[in-house]
């Protein structure tokens, strides 16, 4: 059993090449295959999580057309797990510059289009985690009871800055907002240690192994081997899986994990049980889907 908390499905509209994100090709194409492998169908996709008992995957929409002029709209994330089914859960995406329509439009993704939590990109936002035009977002959050997904850790866009995701800054929001319910992924490289360190320290934090191969968790010097030793023992119930497909397919995502030297109950819980406590879903049932 599976829940995937960060998926793009593979369709035009949610697959958007912005400019500002260029420098990512340049940065990885050393680890690149030389030729693009041929489109995925929605079919194979949906087909994938299938294969491997997916019984929830996140989608987000995204809004930050204040800064880059890019919007995948929270009513197109809604129509798309209205047509494939209980499966697919949908997360809004508001741009904070916007401010009380910001508000209203996540008021609105959650009551009247049925989506399930917020996502907020902030280095694609230029804002900071505890940037105070996110403060009245984060509270929203809470009186709707709903979940934010956060990026943090570095980024290579140098059309924005590193330090807007860096994970110190979300100390101060879970201090003033102690019942936010929140997701950092990717998990905080090359700030790691600092990232497990606000978890620790904030019982409403879970890391997202998402956008980073899981194997380099135990690689070492790669960074990454505190989340390791920490998953699987203090954090181990905070530790959520994302495929962040398609940059890294859902199968080798997947595998990645499995073949971590972690005990099996604590797999489970990464992959699946962390997932559906931090989402507030039912217990396992066949009668999910």
């Amino acid at each position: 059993m599976l829940v995937d908390c960060y998926s793009k499905p593979p369709l035009p509209e949610f697959r958007v090449k912005p400019r500002h994100m260029s420098n990512y090709e340049r940065v990885y194409g050393a680890s690149a295959p030389d030729a693009d492998p041929a489109p995925e169908t929605l079919e194979a996709y949906l087909a994938a999580y299938e294969r491997l008992d997916a019984r929830h995957v996140v989608i987000h929409a995204s809004d930050i057309e204040s800064t880059f002029g890019i919007r995948i709209s929270n009513e197109l994330v809604a129509e798309f797990c209205r047509k494939h089914g209980p499966r697919f859960i949908g997360f809004a995406g508001v741009d904070p510059h916007k401010g009380m329509t910001a508000i209203r439009e996540l008021e609105h993704a959650v009551k009247e289009l049925g989506l399930r939590g917020l996502h907020l990109p902030c280095f694609e936002l230029k804002l900071a985690i505890n940037d105070p035009r996110m403060y009245p977002l984060y509270a929203k959050c809470i009186e709707l009871d709903i979940p934010v997904t956060l990026h943090c850790g570095f980024n290579f866009s140098t059309a924005t800055e590193v330090g807007y995701s860096q994970p110190i800054l979300l100390d101060q929001v879970m201090v003033h907002f102690p019942e936010l319910r929140v997701h950092v992924a990717p998990p905080g490289w090359p700030w790691v240690q600092e990232l497990i360190g606000v978890a620790w320290r904030h019982p409403n934090v879970y890391i997202g192994l998402a956008a980073v191969r899981a194997k380099y968790l135990s690689v070492q010097a790669s960074g990454y081997e505190p989340l390791l030793q920490y998953g699987r023992t203090i954090l181990k119930d905070r530790i959520l899986f994302g495929s962040a497909h398609p940059l890294v397919p859902l199968a080798t995502a997947v595998g990645d994990v499995a073949a971590l030297d972690v005990p099996e109950n604590i797999k489970r819980r990464w992959l699946n049980d962390n997932a559906r406590r931090f989402l507030r879903l039912p217990a396992d049932s066949h009668q999910d889907m």
